[in-house]
């Protein structure tokens, strides 16, 4: 049997093991992280939550704002999702963490029963440039709703995703867009390492619940070194790789990953944020990532773009106006079960809302899909040549058209 390593809020203060003694209506388990089996760099296991596993590799469906645009909490679960990712920029404006805290927290408020994983909102805030300002303290910006004034420091991160009542919670960082020079980067990465630090102060001993940091550096290997090593003295619950997926492009990104990931604890889950297209994950499954998000299948499926096995396709085009065939003939999901790619077409024509629900579903399904086919494959010793088929057959393309 795989030996059971439980995640520690270790800190410099030696801060005991996370034993959870009770979210709302919950009951007394810790939480895990055990490696089940390896195959190269590849690595699947098991997160043991209080509100339910979550099986690794795990792809996590974006619900920014308390939803998964187009898709009923039950149905992101019939998918086979096993953990959502809530935004912390987009819920403490509106309706406030506040207002979801006195409602009974994020999952009782948005329906959702299973582990929830809010980001810091350190991304989005990066992606305000023109409205924030920049200090050691924090980030000062303005509501892009309606131009408030709002200050998010480690502390501030840490109370709101407390008041989430998220069960994975992330440290506050900086994220600079690449490309950038080294000494921007360098500079970037030891103020969120410093940031890191107050986020563990301010995190304290929560039970139940678990911290993740963000390991930062761009393409150098050099700085994340020294991001993964201040990292592991704080400790950490989990680690996440960040700052890419944001310009870099695919091969510098594998770059990073041929290395980044091993400079964090085997022995800890390892995430890579905002990532990505279906070949971006399987590439960073094979070099030991854990756990990915992105908003990509969901946005995709509202703007007609379809991931299936043999590829991407276009339900806007008009071969498929006439095609009573299923989006993927090998797909399980209501979209190809139930209707053809005519249909489909049609109705994003039209325009008509069953068009982003069912493609949203039929994107979220192939994603999850993906992820339990990488799993069956690690754990039996041939994800080698899984990947290569899966390559292979995303080479040959769509259907031809009738």
């Amino acid at each position: 049997m795989p030996k059971v390593q439980r995640l520690k809020c270790c800190g410099t203060a030696g801060i005991a093991s996370l034993t959870q003694t009770g979210y709302r209506g919950g009951m007394n388990k810790r939480i895990t992280f055990s490696l089940s089996r390896t195959d190269g760099k590849a690595r699947t296991g098991t997160i043991r939550t209080p509100r339910g596993d979550i099986r690794t590799p795990a792809f996590m469906p974006v619900g920014t704002a308390a939803t998964v645009k187009a898709m009923l909490p039950e149905s992101v679960r019939a998918t086979g999702a096993d953990v959502l990712l809530g935004n912390t920029y987009h819920l403490m404006l509106r309706p406030t963490a506040e207002r979801i805290d006195r409602l009974g927290g994020l999952h009782r408020f948005m329906n959702w029963d299973r582990p929830i994983l809010t980001d810091s909102g350190g991304f989005q805030v990066m992606s305000l440039s023109q409205l924030r300002k920049l200090t050691e303290e924090g980030v000062r910006f303005k509501s892009h709703i309606d131009g408030s004034d709002h200050m998010l420091t480690p502390e501030r991160s840490m109370e709101i995703q407390r008041l989430l009542g998220s069960d994975i919670v992330m440290c506050f960082d900086e994220c600079p867009a690449l490309p950038a020079t080294e000494e921007a980067v360098a500079k970037s990465m030891r103020m969120s390492m410093r940031w890191a630090k107050r986020s563990r102060d301010a995190f304290g001993d929560r039970p139940g619940h678990a911290l993740f940091g963000i390991q930062q550096g761009g393409v150098t290997p050099d700085l994340r070194a020294e991001s993964a090593e201040k990292l592991k003295e704080i400790g950490f619950d989990g680690y996440a790789i960040g700052g890419l997926a944001v310009g870099e492009g695919q091969e510098a990104m594998f770059g990073v990953l041929d290395y980044a990931p091993e400079m964090l604890p085997e022995d800890k889950p390892r995430y890579l944020m905002g990532v990505g297209k279906p070949d971006d994950i399987v590439g960073a499954v094979a070099r030991g990532v854990d756990m990915m998000d992105c908003v990509l299948p969901s946005r995709s499926g509202r703007t007609g773009q379809i991931f299936t096995r043999r590829g991407v396709l276009n339900i806007k085009n008009a071969r498929h106006q006439d095609d009573p065939r299923p989006l993927d003939e090998d797909c399980t999901c209501p979209a190809c079960r139930n209707y053809s790619r005519a249909y489909l077409h049609h109705v994003f024509r039209a325009q008509e809302i069953i068009s982003s629900m069912l493609l949203t579903w039929h994107n979220l399904q192939y994603y999850q899909e993906l992820m339990q086919a990488m799993r069956d494959a690690i754990s039996e010793g041939r994800f080698a040549a899984f990947e290569a088929a899966f390559h292979a057959q995303r080479a040959e393309g769509d259907i031809d058209p009738l």
